[in-house]
């Protein structure tokens, strides 16, 4: 996993989300999912590429059940926006860098 990722879990989730002073995408994902494994490389370009601007994480449901339950998810991968602690966007299933970047960028 890329140096620009934030790893979360269920017991650290909501204070990173909600501490963040900068829009926060978090990918939710499975090691047996193959899209997720598919956009990995995909978030890892865009964490690179959006250093500094946006907070890049990734969240594994089957680690941390909690908090995918709670925010409703029920495929993978989820890739969620959030602004300010608040889910201001999401997608689900294999999207391209640059698609994740057109979602963010809303919201920049």
């Amino acid at each position: 996993m890329g140096d620009n990722i934030t790893v979360l879990d269920d017991q650290n989730f909501w204070a990173t989300i909600e501490g963040s002073k900068m829009p926060v995408l978090v990918d939710f994902w499975a090691d047996w999912c193959g899209p997720c494994k598919m956009i990995a490389p995909e978030i890892e370009k865009l964490a690179d590429e959006l250093q500094g601007t946006v907070m890049v994480c990734k969240l594994n449901v089957d680690d941390n059940r909690e908090t995918p339950n709670g925010l409703g998810i029920m495929s993978i991968p989820t890739m969620i926006v959030f602004m300010e602690g608040r889910e201001v966007e999401r997608t689900v299933g294999f999207r391209k860098k640059d698609d994740l970047k057109k979602m963010i960028d809303k919201h920049l």
